[in-house]
């Protein structure tokens, strides 16, 4: 449930101050929201050792913030997004510089030719082909792939500064969308400019997607999010992040909806190019959601990704009960293997010490 204040301004009050008589009327509201997500896990490897972990934004990402709209007549409005990402178990903010961290956009919408907003933002492929993913249709934000390099997780280098981003209206169940991000942001992983693109088509149980984005000067978490210690001729250092010159991230999904059960699949491509030469980053995902009762729900999905030579393979199990519409137990199992002399590192756990880890989460979601 969200918590709203409504705001009324009246052009016919502001004439009557001026003394002039009108009859028009505008409207705005305001909404609060957020995300508290919080539980417990076991890992079989972590750094070598068994772990029992504290652990946060496993089924949604820990977050609050505020959106408005308002109507100013003709069926456009004028529109706005804050949002903040922390972390529950510690209170901390998620980034020490940026508070405003996961979105910060103002914009204008308009039924005929789309929406159209600026400021800080997330490309197509979190926003319309993540969807489509084991990690967010399971919702575990551990089953995303190795490093979120195709950027489907909620996540850096998700979140965009100084772009213009563009949705099209519906057409028929097709939607476009297009962005650009100006070169020199701060508060983000892309130092060069940016370019993303996406169709989505959603017709009663079908879902399609398609997108296309690239990025200059673009820092990859190479070795805390894949363990690597060097790529394409470079050594790497410890949590250090790899600086490629320019990454091309493409992909295609889709989901079909039955009475009961949802299956989903996906692909992705990221090509990474440095001085060193170019290498790809390559999955392919799927799997399917059961609804047992209204209020309870079984997934299973896999995928596997390759990188110079590296594999990277998980299986992930999850149980959701829902105690109300906005609060949530869950209970996920995920096993990770490794080949090609890398390691198994589930994402947001950390690395094992070989070729496999075993994670088990559970907890406790709540939307405001």
């Amino acid at each position: 449930m969200k918590t709203k204040f409504a705001f009324h301004a009246t052009a016919f009050a502001c004439s009557a101050a001026l003394g002039v008589s009108s009859t028009a009327q505008a409207q705005s509201s305001v909404t609060l929201y957020g995300s508290l997500d919080a539980g417990l896990g076991y890992v079989s490897n972590l750094h070598g050792a068994k772990a029992y972990i504290a652990e946060q934004g496993t089924l949604q990402a820990d977050r609050f913030g505020f959106q408005g709209v308002e109507d100013i007549g003709a069926g456009r409005t004028v529109l706005f997004r804050l949002e903040s990402g922390f972390v529950t178990t510690t209170g901390a903010s998620a980034s020490s510089s940026t508070f405003f961290n996961r979105q910060a956009y103002v914009g204008l919408a308009d039924p005929v030719f789309g929406t159209m907003t600026l400021g800080r933002q997330t490309d197509w492929n979190f926003e319309w082909l993540g969807s489509l993913s084991t990690g967010q249709l399971l919702g575990d934000f551990s089953a995303f792939h190795p490093g979120n390099l195709d950027g489907l997780g909620s996540t850096l280098p998700v979140q965009l500064s100084n772009t213009v981003k563009w949705k099209s209206a519906n057409y028929h169940g097709l939607s476009l969308g297009a962005m650009y991000g100006f070169a020199g942001a701060a508060a983000s992983n892309t130092n060069g400019r940016t370019i993303s693109f996406g169709a989505n088509y959603t017709n009663g149980p079908v879902k399609l997607v398609a997108v296309y984005s690239e990025y200059r000067d673009r820092l990859l978490p190479l070795s805390t999010g894949l363990g690597l210690t060097s790529f394409e001729g470079q050594t790497i250092a410890p949590g250090a992040t790899f600086n490629a010159k320019q990454v091309r991230d493409m992909g295609i999904g889709g989901s079909y909806r039955f009475e009961r059960v949802t299956v989903h699949a996906l692909a992705t491509d990221v090509r990474i190019e440095s001085a060193g030469g170019v290498e790809h980053f390559r999955s392919v995902d799927g799997g399917a959601n059961l609804r047992l009762t209204p209020a309870e729900e079984v997934s299973a999905g896999a995928w596997t990704a390759t990188l110079a030579g590296h594999r990277w393979t998980q299986f992930t199990v999850a149980n959701v009960y829902s105690l109300s519409k906005t609060t949530q137990l869950y209970a996920d199992l995920m096993f990770e293997t490794a080949g090609g002399g890398a390691v198994a590192n589930t994402i947001g756990i950390g690395a094992a010490s070989g070729g496999r880890q075993t994670v088990f989460l559970s907890g406790i979601h709540h939307l405001f």
